[in-house]
């Protein structure tokens, strides 16, 4: 869970003297340690469990016995393989819309001629993998003269995706644009460019940690409301708890940010992140 999200989490939990208890794997790879907190989760009382779940599948054993013990339970961002109902709810990233404007973006760089790079795809991740289809299939369709050199396996591991994009740009010295599709694949394609001091490719970066312009190299980021995600996913535990009717998913649109929106009123509030200090005690959340 980002601090945007648990900035949202906190605020919906405020009011209503809700307590939440915070945590994640110190890796963003660390799949068997996320298992590992569902389950005390599923074994140690818990009202009520956000889930940012690192694979599609891994995490599906873990989330059932905590439904079976009729713990609400809402999965952020990415879906799980496996549907919504008795007591599991989806707070999705638009993913087929975030590829879209991830295109419409290539497509205002390089006016229908030009190579770009997609890095890290990660296979495990069905909404990254949908943002790939997305982005790719978008393009195809509107700019047909644009060539996708390369859509790479991506990691949680900053300096593999740093040699990647290495690599990437050796291959392909007359790139124009680099597609990041996680934040960790950003950083290392940043690096990358920071390194070999080539000024000339454009990087759109997904999910980046902060909204900063200072790297010349980023031309524009998408941003997902997980603002909005955190704040509906503790609405939605306390509305199970009291039986009252729940929609069991729901999308929300991501952003592009660029220069020129970067300080507008919609962007800061995606990334606004206060809240007011409570005791932690019940709501889990857990995630990358």
């Amino acid at each position: 869970m980002t601090e945007s999200e648990h900035g949202g989490a906190m605020a919906a939990a405020d009011p209503e003297h809700a307590r939440i208890y915070w945590n994640a794997p110190t890796r963003e790879d660390d799949i068997e340690g996320q298992i590992a907190m569902v389950e005390r989760v599923a074994n140690g009382g818990a009202q009520g469990l956000i889930l940012v779940p690192d694979h599609t599948s891994a995490l599906i054993s873990p989330v059932r016995s905590a439904l079976a013990k009729g713990i609400p339970t809402v999965i952020l961002s990415s879906p799980l393989a496996m549907p919504p109902g008795d007591h599991l709810f989806y707070l999705l990233n638009d993913e087929v819309r975030g590829g879209e404007l991830a295109a419409e973006r290539v497509s205002s760089i390089l006016h229908n001629h030009g190579k770009v790079a997609i890095l890290g795809i990660d296979p495990d991740i069905s909404g990254i993998t949908t943002r790939a289809r997305s982005l790719k299939e978008t393009l195809a369709r509107t700019d047909p003269g644009i060539q996708i050199v390369t859509d790479a396996i991506g990691s949680f591991n900053v300096p593999h995706e740093q040699q990647m994009a290495e690599e990437t740009l050796k291959a392909h010295p007359d790139l124009d644009v680099i597609v990041a599709l996680t934040a960790v694949s950003g950083h290392g394609a940043l690096s990358a460019l920071a390194s070999s001091g080539n000024t000339h490719v454009k990087v759109i970066y997904y999910d980046p940690g902060d909204t900063s312009f200072d790297d010349p190299n980023l031309d524009s980021m998408i941003l997902q409301d997980t603002r909005s995600m955190g704040y509906d996913a503790v609405r939605i535990i306390l509305a199970s708890l009291r039986n009252q009717p729940i929609p069991p998913q729901k999308k929300f649109e991501p952003t592009l940010v660029t220069r020129e929106n970067v300080n507008s009123s919609k962007v800061e509030k995606l990334s606004y992140m206060e809240w007011r200090t409570k005791p932690l005690q019940w709501t889990w959340s857990i995630g990358p």
